[in-house]
């Protein structure tokens, strides 16, 4: 059991498909739903303190909303990670994995304009139960949905390749880097997508979580064999 719960955290390919999500995530809110970032909560706390400061206090709330539903998703991961029996059919991964496919069918279908707070809304909140729930790849820790900390653990790496002469080091950089370059990706298909087909463009994420979803299943077949 010990063994498959490594695999279902620290599969690449799941890694891989959740962090290609992430970056669509960032652009389609960006781009469709208002300038506001999904996932960068540190964005959306410099656009509310810029409001802030311009006295623009209704719009301070449009930055400020997203930040709250990152924190309430990240509770709700907590508890469903704390309450969900472990000898379930399902990981508790996979619940939360399917909860997200829900919601982006409901974001899909939230009209433009006034409807954009509500869907940021649960973009962040999804963001937030994705982040929380997978947090390593073979045994290292990395985001899904942001590229900062993968920047700053990657380059760590790379420096302990040059001066350290660490091949495990290279390929831990190698490693973290590939995800970020996964993120990039995208973020650029993101725009494109979002660009020519509007809001239901999320809709392709929820083909992204259904496939790691499966991994998932599939996964856990494997260890019961």
């Amino acid at each position: 059991m010990n063994q498959w719960k490594e695999q279902m955290s620290e599969s690449f390919r799941v890694g891989a498909l959740l962090a290609f999500a992430g970056g669509f995530f960032d652009s389609y809110t960006y781009i469709a739903r208002g300038g506001v970032f999904a996932n960068a909560q540190t964005g959306n706390m410099i656009l509310l303190a810029m409001q802030l400061v311009q006295g623009q206090f209704y719009h301070a709330l449009y930055y400020l909303i997203p930040i709250f539903a990152f924190v309430s998703g990240i509770f709700l991961d907590e508890y469903i990670k704390r309450h969900f029996p472990q000898n379930h059919r399902l990981h508790w991964r996979q619940i939360v994995l399917l909860i997200e496919i829900v919601i982006l069918v409901i974001v899909a279908f939230i009209p433009l304009g006034k409807g954009d707070i509500l869907a940021n809304v649960f973009i962040s909140f999804i963001c937030s139960m994705q982040v929380q729930s997978f947090r390593s790849v073979h045994g290292l820790p990395y985001a899904t949905t942001m590229c900062t900390g993968n920047l700053r653990s990657g380059t760590h790496q790379l420096v302990q390749l040059v001066f350290e002469k660490d091949s495990t080091a290279g390929k831990k950089a190698f490693l973290y880097f590939s995800v970020i370059l996964i993120f990039i990706s995208g973020a650029a298909v993101g725009a494109r997508v979002t660009s020519r087909v509007g809001v239901k463009s999320v809709l392709f994420c929820c083909i992204l979580l259904i496939i790691a979803f499966i991994i998932l299943f599939l996964q856990r077949k494997e260890q019961d064999e």
